[in-house]
């Protein structure tokens, strides 16, 4: 049978005196073999159970390494129809393993060293890749394999140019949890028999309406009590047509970012700003034109002003982050007025505007808008818990329904039965009540934690950007490494951000660390940063 020449092909090759498991020789066996297309694109590999039995090892072995190969993108497997090798060029997944031989790399096409996995492949390698392909058909026949031209291909595996900018400037954590964690609100003061009461009340009724797709733009009572509620808090001017329910802040601006702009078109970002901002940017296609900040916000130099107007801007006026001050009036008009006359749009991050600590909050930025070209954006991630993940876009009037259209063309949402809870959880007021709360519990840490860098440090690392929000910046001297600073801490458990991964450039970077005080007990705040201290005097010289 066709599958016994692999199986006599693999034997050969399998040592199981090795202290190597079978399960990884085989994976790096059948990877070499794709690798240097002695299994060509399209080939059907055999069965599991077919090369079990051929080589005398148990079926969930084999299976495990097909699953890890089409989780790798080496094969990929068609229900009914069986396993195929990638359609992919050499230059597209070499890397991952050497290619054979020298004689190999010439007969193929491939010469040098080996690309690694994920590089992005160039337009010549690509041409060359494609020209080998047919060369290496005939060594499919050599070990007795099937060719499938109708097989389901896999995409690619090496990324392309926007998704290797998009994992290198990836800044999520792999901890979302710890003390000092900036932006994670205390989710153990959530009022959850309140929430499970109301969700219980929609799972007993089990309404069909509730657990289908979304319409567009979301349930129609969230949407009209979040326009009253926005009306009233924020001074936002809208209907509830023009509110679009979403999964969070990273889909409200990808949303507006594609039906604003296109590939190549400038936009204008604070600096510093969000890394998950630049994550959604990078990934768009548009010029980010990084603006510099001062204590009114976003500040645009002389050179800004004289270059070509960019076609989006995005700030965060009610708390600048990750600096925290707030974007003053005259700024603001600014910007309307320079948007108005330029045919910008302004995607408006309403970030932390519920938690503010001893001054009111300027109305919003869209609620001074006469020309329509705010887009205003939010999210219940920290005012409820990160979980829920739904957040809002209110579009522009002319704009609603297109909104509304796109964002159920791409995105086909659903959670209608959160969606639901929580209309009702602020339609009973409890909404407001737990941010009255909150901002109470809030207040009272900031204060905590502001006594205790105090204490420790006095003016020489004083603290900004505290007025507002679930953390604060504490300023370290120039030419400080706040990396090392926050890794240092992060081995004492201690997790803080270092402010210089907020900026577009390391030549513009200042120093620092967001610290977290939201989710800290009130009584752990001063002992943990006794911890953070240890952490920076053992890792900056001045303090040793």
């Amino acid at each position: 049978m066709r599958a016994s020449v692999l199986s006599d092909w693999l034997a050969q090759r399998l040592d199981r005196g090795s202290a190597q498991p079978v399960y990884r020789q085989l994976h790096k066996l059948l990877q070499q073999a794709i690798l240097s297309r002695e299994l060509p694109a399209g080939a059907r590999v055999p069965s599991s159970r077919l090369l079990a039995a051929e080589l005398g090892i148990a079926r969930n072995t084999v299976t495990q390494v097909y699953e890890q190969l089409v989780l790798e993108g080496y094969v990929t497997s068609a229900t009914g129809r069986g396993t195929f090798v990638a359609d992919t060029s050499p230059d597209e997944i070499v890397g991952a393993a050497e290619i054979g031989s020298m004689q190999t790399r010439k007969k193929f096409g491939v010469s040098g060293a080996a690309l690694p996995v994920g590089e992005v492949a160039t337009n010549s390698h690509r041409a060359q890749g494609a020209e080998t392909l047919a060369a290496a058909a005939p060594a499919a026949a050599a070990i007795g394999m099937e060719s499938a031209t109708q097989a389901q291909r896999p995409t690619a595996r090496a990324l392309s140019a926007r998704g290797t900018r998009l994992i290198t400037s990836a800044g999520v954590s792999k901890r979302q949890g710890g003390a000092f964690m900036p932006g994670v609100p205390d989710v153990s003061r959530f009022p959850a028999r309140v929430w499970t009461r109301l969700h219980n009340k929609y799972w007993r009724s089990l309404r069909p309406d509730l657990l289908t797709y979304a319409p567009g733009g979301g349930l129609a009572l969230l949407r009209h009590v979040l326009a009253d509620y926005l009306r009233t808090s924020r001074s936002v001017r809208c209907s509830p047509e023009q509110i679009i329910i979403t999964t969070g802040i990273h889909q409200s601006i990808d949303l507006a970012v594609r039906l604003l702009s296109d590939p190549g078109d400038t936009i204008w970002t604070e600096d510093p700003c969000y890394w998950g901002v630049r994550s959604v940017l990078h990934v768009s296609g548009l010029n980010t034109r990084p603006i510099a900040v001062d204590t009114e916000g976003l500040n645009p130099s002389a050179d800004d002003f004289t270059a070509p107007p960019p076609r989006l801007m995005l700030v965060t006026p009610s708390h600048q982050y990750p600096l925290g001050m707030v974007m003053s009036l005259a700024r603001r008009r600014m910007l309307l007025e320079y948007a108005r006359q330029h045919q910008c749009w302004i995607i408006e991050d309403d970030y932390d505007s519920e938690f503010r600590y001893g001054s009111r909050p300027l109305a919003s930025l869209q609620g001074l808008d006469t020309a329509g070209q705010v887009i205003y954006v939010g999210s219940f991630g920290k005012t409820l818990f990160p979980g829920l993940r739904v957040g809002y876009l209110v579009a522009p009037e002319a704009l609603a329904e297109s909104f509304a259209t796109a964002s159920a063309e791409l995105y086909r949402e659903g959670q209608l039965l959160q969606q639901a809870v929580l209309a009702e959880f602020i339609a009973e007021g409890h909404f407001t009540s737990h941010i009255r709360k909150m901002r109470a519990l809030y207040g009272q840490r900031r204060q905590v934690l502001l006594d205790a860098v105090s204490r420790r440090y006095g003016d020489a690392l004083p603290a900004m950007g505290g007025d507002a929000g679930l953390h604060v910046v504490m300023q370290l001297p120039e030419g400080s490494d706040d990396r090392a600073v926050a890794e240092a801490a992060l081995a004492r458990n201690i997790v803080v951000r270092p402010l210089s991964g907020y900026y577009s450039s390391r030549e513009r970077a200042n120093p620092g660390l967001l610290i977290g005080y939201a989710c800290v007990p009130d009584e752990e705040i001063a002992p943990a940063f006794d911890t953070l201290a240890e952490a920076i005097d053992t890792t900056l010289p001045a303090f040793a």
